[in-house]
């Protein structure tokens, strides 16, 4: 099994039964889109837009994907991909934007979220982190 079918599958299952914002859509859908911004990426970047939302939205661990045949270099920018609670917006975006393939993956869940019916909220946020990400690309 491929890298990218590796991923699939997992974020699949960690997401079984997840719904998006408007409580009908199946949250997996979203994985995919990030994904398919990405398609034409390394088979690492995709693989990390799969499980980008892993860590963070589900009961999975980082050692769970170890064992589940996650590359190191996935597992990582899965683990910079994921928020938590005790650091602030700017430092998160700062540490993604100094990692080549979570900077990628970022770009295109953002892309994503903004298709995706967003409030006006988040619409000024993700303009403000594209901005911020978007010197990344440049370098």
């Amino acid at each position: 099994m491929s890298i990218i079918e590796n991923a699939k599958r997992i974020a699949s299952r960690a997401h079984s039964g997840q719904h998006r914002r408007d409580g009908w859509m199946p949250y997996i859908n979203h994985p995919a889109a990030v994904a398919e911004r990405l398609a034409n990426e390394s088979p690492e970047v995709v693989a990390t837009a799969w499980l980008h939302d892993v860590l963070e939205d589900t009961a999975m661990m980082r050692q769970d994907l170890y064992d589940a045949g996650i590359p190191a270099s996935v597992v990582e920018a899965v683990h910079v991909l994921t928020k938590n609670d005790e650091t602030e917006y700017a430092d998160y975006l700062s540490r993604v934007k100094a990692h080549p393939i979570a900077c990628k993956v970022k770009v295109a869940d953002m892309l994503a979220n903004l298709a995706d019916a967003p409030t006006e909220k988040q619409i000024v946020k993700y303009a403000r982190g594209l901005l911020f990400l978007h010197n990344a690309s440049d370098q």
